[in-house]
């Protein structure tokens, strides 16, 4: 009912299923990140539904994209996506400092489980990311990480403070986010801006760190890009495995524009609610199928300037 095994937050574990105030269904669960524990966590929400036929399902296609959240009355789960496109995909980044094997490039690389350190946690130490230019920002998602903590208990101060810069050239910044008073433990803070921003450079700064030293696994901003979205993905191909028809290998040529790809799957063509999100790849090797069942497919291409059409729907 519940699948996400692609993109930044990856899983749909252990969890349950609840109504909103305004009668509208919620699933959440456990997300695998397993570096410092095997049984690290962090929590998805995604929105769910029943269609006519009475099968529930749930959206988790853009599940780690901005949202509109339960004070919007949405009957469709997908219509939930802003719409707003990932536009830090593999930029290119620049740090104040960087621990021995903590490659800046992780800040941009869609992984949870990866991270960059800085040598310090001193105030002042940032990370910067060059977008590129003609791209408008609607929200920001710094996701700090904890290197070398050593706080094991309950403390006053285990919250990250830190200041977000705006620039289009690289010298000249404008302060556009400002959490430098923040007090709430939030290691994943995401942040909608009151206004549409247009910039090419965003620098971080830190002002304090919970413990350990400034440490962030990813950078992530979304917005839009200007220009056309690109075109629907061509040569898509599913080839289910014979020996063991519960694996499928699911490939696409690659679409001008594109960053990444969302492959939906389902048991009819109008039920493929299920979706695999697919960064800076053409193919998927997939191994949770059902024996005896023909399952729905088609794919999208991701841009920074928007979605594609769905391909043509493959039966296999």
């Amino acid at each position: 009912m519940n699948y996400k095994p692609g993109g930044f937050v990856q899983g749909s574990g252990h969890g349950g299923t609840f109504v909103d105030n305004k009668g509208r269904y919620w699933h959440v669960s456990t997300c695998m990140l397993s570096l410092k524990y095997k049984f690290e966590r962090r929590i998805g929400l995604y929105p769910a539904a029943f269609d006519k036929d009475g099968v529930m399902y749930s959206s988790a296609a853009f599940g780690d994209y901005p949202n509109f959240n339960a004070d919007y009355d949405i009957v469709d789960p997908s219509d939930r996506f802003t719409g707003w496109m990932l536009l830090s995909y593999r930029k290119p980044v620049a740090v104040s400092s960087t621990v021995d094997g903590m490659d800046a490039a992780a800040l941009s690389d869609e992984n949870m489980r990866t991270y960059w350190a800085a040598r310090t946690a001193d105030p002042g130490e940032w990370a910067m990311i060059d977008l590129g230019p003609d791209r408008t920002v609607r929200a920001i998602q710094l996701n700090c990480y904890e290197y070398l903590s050593d706080q094991t208990d309950r403390a006053d101060d285990i919250y990250f403070q830190y200041r977000i810069y705006a620039s289009d050239n690289g010298d000249d910044w404008t302060l556009v986010v400002d959490k430098s008073d923040n007090d709430r433990d939030c290691p994943h803070d995401y942040v909608e801006l009151l206004e549409p921003l247009k910039t090419r450079y965003l620098k971080i700064e830190n002002i304090h760190t919970a413990t350990g030293n400034f440490c962030l696994s990813d950078i992530r901003v979304f917005g839009l890009a200007d220009g056309p979205a690109p075109e629907a993905v061509k040569g898509f191909k599913v080839v289910r495995d014979k020996k063991d028809p519960r694996n499928a290998m699911i490939s696409w040529q690659t679409s001008p524009g594109a960053y990444g790809y969302n492959i939906y799957y389902g048991i009819a063509p109008d039920k493929m609610y299920n979706a695999i999100t697919v960064n800076g790849d053409t193919s998927y090797d997939m191994r949770g199928l059902d024996l005896g069942t023909d399952y729905f497919f088609a794919v999208e291409a991701l841009g920074e300037t928007g979605r594609s059409p769905l391909s043509k729907t493959i039966r296999q």
